[in-house]
């Protein structure tokens, strides 16, 4: 290693919010550590490859990434070769034993198809799609508040808060609507016949029915970018070194060090090797209950915070089956859309109980949307299902007296048995020959997830949106260390690709409002709109980038650029 004797910023996480984080502030001209506990970038996108396969770890879809959105427009600022997600025309597909229905990007022919169907129903099916679109025109509105409210003046906190009321009001209506019985009395407001209700069956409140066609109607669906979402942080990478940003690998941090209230370094650990690197500020892309708990000393945080995101409610964590094919998924049925398969015959709840027997599974083909990810004439499948820490006694784990979680032989064969009966039920519910073409999977579950992420209980993105979670401020970017920032999913409620960008920006752009007001000023007023992005670029406040970032190949393309120089 070559570390500097001392940095402006060190960034704890090599995901999508630190690296972007760190991009931005290389562009602004600051010295930056990134500091990765795995031995690669890309946190939940970091994917793998096995046997010249290329497999996601966890996108099902992206948003914000076409033209317009917040994933967009900050790549964009920092570079034109950003890796380009493709628009989904397919979207969702309802899958039960008694139905099978389609959402695409004009969700008005699902709602033809059901008015075909039900014609009794005409009048609440129209009301439904109708105050889905309102839902999703909400999320279109809040494309415009980009910022963090802990970067804005009085005014134009003001400014953002009509605009936060715009977005919240057409939720209002339907956010007491969950469980069983309130999920039945809120779809019961737009129609009776309860075989409407069953398409809906893996939903466990009304909001969750209307997003995704809310979602539809604007277009916000995309998928990876050639090459698997990992691609994305591979372009984040090589902008922040292009930057002269140090980026380290297999570097797990073990404490922040304070003076007084302020950071003053961090230090980590890399092989049998301790280091420790001085600072001026610290983004934490990594597990806030982690940082809090064990990376700062006992006084540093109050109490009463780490109680409030102790009791949080996260995101559930999933089991993840991988499947490799020895012919494309294609041949066996399989298409471009994500599907849910759900049951008609169980309780709503018990979709999301963690019971592989019962649980929804999405099901997602891959190698359809992108031939890059397989060899030839072969393809991949991957199973979602949500799953949770407390299964079956911690996944028949035990753990070390750090209370890290400990594999066993009890874990393989509990993982294996899950797995198979995922597999079973895509297979009888979708392709009744899929076992004949399986070359082989690979299973992730909570505890994988949790070893990789470091994530509390596995949380595939961190704290949910909600009343208590609002209430009790759980997600915030400044932390009672004045000069520690959180700059990840726990920046904000919510998860996936565009909160981790929008978490890594705003955190970023905290230490410009510090450091670099110029700076500072000139970002804040593009994430605003109020300037373009050819101001942007001009702005003597940013280096240029030369937009040289070329995507490494991937094993299929490979192998194709092989057989063309053979004239095969």
């Amino acid at each position: 290693m070559n570390l500097k004797e001392k940095y402006d910023v060190v960034v704890i996480g090599a995901g999508v919010g630190g690296l972007t984080a760190g991009a931005m502030l290389g562009k602004a001209g600051f010295s930056v550590c990134v500091l990765e506990k795995e031995p690669h970038e890309g946190g939940y996108l970091a994917g793998y490859s096995k046997k010249k396969f290329r497999f996601d770890t966890a996108i099902h879809w992206l948003n914000q990434c076409a033209p317009g959105g917040w994933v967009h427009r900050t790549f964009q600022g920092i570079g034109n070769d950003h890796p380009q997600p493709v628009s989904q025309v397919n979207i969702r597909r309802y899958k039960g034993e008694s139905f099978d229905y389609l959402l695409t990007n004009n969700p008005d022919q699902f709602r033809d198809q059901l008015i075909a169907e039900y014609p009794h129903e005409k009048e609440g099916i129209i009301r439904f799609f109708k105050a889905a679109k309102k839902i999703g025109h909400s999320f279109h509105i809040a494309n415009q508040v980009f910022r963090t409210g802990e970067s804005m003046n009085l005014w134009e906190k003001i400014k953002s808060l009509k605009t936060n009321i715009q977005f919240v009001l057409p939720f209002i209506p339907y956010i007491s609507y969950k469980g069983e019985e309130g999920i039945k009395k809120g779809l019961n407001k737009f129609f009776k016949d309860e075989r409407i209700h069953k398409i809906f069956s893996g939903d466990t409140e009304v909001l969750s029915c209307m997003v995704p066609i809310g979602w539809a109607y604007y277009n916000d669906y995309q998928s990876p970018p050639i090459g698997g979402g990992q691609v994305i942080t591979e372009w984040l990478k090589y902008v922040n070194l292009y930057y002269k940003n140090d980026v380290y690998f297999n570097c797990a941090v073990q404490r922040i060090n304070l003076e007084g209230n302020k950071c003053t370094s961090v230090s980590f650990r890399r092989g049998h090797t301790d280091y420790e690197v001085k600072c001026n500020h610290v983004i934490a892309t990594c597990d806030v209950e982690t940082l809090y708990q064990k990376m700062l000393p006992p006084s540093a945080v109050p109490e009463k915070l780490k109680q409030k995101i102790n009791v949080a409610e996260l995101y559930s964590s999933s089991v993840t089956v991988s499947v490799a094919l020895d012919c494309p998924a294609e041949d066996l049925g399989f298409s471009d859309e994500l599907v849910h398969i759900c049951s008609e015959h169980v309780a709503r709840m018990d979709h999301i109980s963690g019971d592989p027997k019962l649980t929804e599974i999405s099901v997602l083909a891959p190698s359809v949307r992108d031939k890059s990810v397989a060899p030839e004439g072969k393809g991949i499948i991957t199973f979602y299902m949500p799953a949770y820490m407390d299964y079956k006694n911690e996944w028949a784990t035990t753990k070390d007296e750090h209370g890290n979680y400990i594999r066993n032989e009890a874990y393989e064969k509990l993982k294996a048995e899950i797995g198979e009966v995922l597999i079973d039920r895509v297979a009888a519910r979708m392709s009744p020959n899929l076992r004949q073409h399986i070359l082989f999977y690979d299973i992730a579950t909570p505890v994988t997830h949790w070893r990789y992420t470091g994530n509390k209980n596995g949380t595939i993105m961190g704290a949910k949106p909600g009343k208590e979670n609002m209430m009790g401020k759980v997600a915030h970017y400044q932390t009672p260390v004045s000069n520690l920032l959180l700059g990840g999913h726990w920046a904000e409620l919510g998860g996936g690709v565009p909160i981790a960008v929008k978490a890594g920006a705003n955190a970023a752009l905290l230490i410009m409002r510090k450091e670099k007001p110029a700076a500072f000023r000139t970002l804040a007023d593009y994430m605003d709109g109020k300037i373009d992005l050819a101001e942007f670029k001009a702005s003597p406040n940013f280096k240029p980038y030369d937009n040289s970032w070329v995507p490494e190949p991937t094993e299929a393309q490979r192998a194709e650029q092989r057989r063309n120089e053979r004239g095969e």
